[in-house]
């Protein structure tokens, strides 16, 4: 198994882990045990816990770096391309949805790692992007709102029945139908 492969195996199994008894109970002897390395293999990889989770953090970085670059290159953001910064991150939220609801199932964990402040200025650059210059309170809250609808739908709706698809696009929907509100109140 190369190394790369062996690093996503104990990402996923520790992210699982994480999400079964919790980050804090986790230790990563246990991670160890499940993947049937010795701890040495695994510090070959990974020297704590906290450097698992950066690096699954950098895989869910890329994406949504990629989506900030892009609106930031649109001159200027319309509400067409805000409309798309949400689908695409929408999109980048679905694919790493285990390591979404680790950060919802760990807020204080979150809160403690240096990860955690990163993550949040990148949701403080992409609500920058829906805003409105000088559009209402009101309005402000909306487009604010519709980056939150698309984590909490996500972690809510994941023990509804129903095709994840279908969830993450009815998400979607609500989180779109916030900033066109917006744009069509301050239009």
């Amino acid at each position: 198994m190369s190394r790369g492969n062996t690093r996503q195996r104990i990402q996923d199994v520790a992210l699982e882990l994480f999400a079964q008894r919790g980050y804090e109970k986790t230790s990563l002897r246990e991670i160890a045990e499940h993947l049937d390395v010795t701890k040495a293999a695994l510090y070959y990889h990974f020297k704590s816990k906290e450097d698992i989770v950066v690096g699954l953090f950098q895989d869910l970085a890329e994406p949504c770096d990629e989506v900030v670059a892009w609106a930031e290159q649109q001159c200027p953001v319309s509400l067409d391309v805000k409309l798309e910064v949400l689908r695409r991150y929408s999109e980048a939220l679905f694919a790493a949805a285990p390591l979404f609801r680790f950060m919802q199932e760990n807020q204080a964990t979150m809160r403690e790692l240096s990860i955690g402040e990163t993550f949040k200025n990148r949701v403080r650059t992409l609500v920058g992007i829906l805003q409105i210059p000088d559009a209402a309170l009101t309005d402000q809250v909306r487009c604010s709102a519709a980056v939150f609808t698309i984590h909490t739908g996500m972690f809510s709706l994941h023990e509804t029945e129903g095709d994840p698809e279908d969830k993450r696009k009815a998400v979607l929907e609500v989180a779109q139908e916030l900033v066109t509100t917006a744009h069509r109140n301050h239009g």
